[in-house]
């Protein structure tokens, strides 16, 4: 993959976005997958880079973070130990999201608030098809916890699916300004 200057600079202007994101909007404290605002910036990042430089920029975040730096939303916020949290399955969904989201967009010249919406609805359901088995794996199989799937679910989907459903409305409307700008 050939990258021109102009592009590197976008994918580390995202992959920045994303740790500034991270390190200001930590919630949830001791609960197993914390709430935060990551999911609205992986979703506009897709949507503006495109798939390939919108995953390509979540994967720089993810593997700063695997490297050390401290820019998970649980402790230790950094590190190859993180790969034993049961939210770092939403990680690797968020590259998957971001691609996603940036494979529907960038297919419409122009594309409308609705189809940009769509792509944020279809980003969220890959970042959680990811997500939620990791979590019900790592739990249940490593960790040995007797937990279901139904359990897992209700852990690591149903407390947040508003919330991303309102991110992504949010997302949608300033993807679909910048857009605009971007391509004018």
């Amino acid at each position: 993959m050939k990258l021109t200057t102009q592009e590197i600079t976008r994918v580390a202007f995202f992959s920045a976005l994303l740790c500034l994101t991270s390190f200001f909007v930590r919630f949830g404290g001791e609960a197993i997958v914390p709430f935060s605002l990551l999911p609205l910036m992986v979703l506009l990042t897709g949507a503006v880079l495109g798939s390939r430089l919108g995953a390509l920029s979540v994967t720089v975040y993810v593997l700063l973070g695997l490297v050390g730096l401290p820019v998970f939303a649980q402790p230790p916020y950094g590190g190859l130990t993180y790969l034993l949290q049961p939210s770092f399955g939403f990680l690797p969904g968020f590259v998957l999201e971001a691609y996603v989201v940036g494979k529907l967009v960038e297919r419409a010249p122009q594309p409308s608030l609705a189809r940009i919406f769509g792509a944020m609805l279809l980003g969220i359901i890959a970042m959680y098809a990811v997500g939620v088995p990791y979590l019900y794996g790592l739990v249940r199989f490593y960790l040995g916890s007797p937990l279901t799937l139904g359990k897992a679910l209700e852990i690591g989907l149903l407390p947040f699916l508003a919330f991303d459903l309102v991110k992504g409305a949010l997302a949608a409307l300033v993807a679909r300004a910048v857009l605009r700008r971007l391509r004018a």
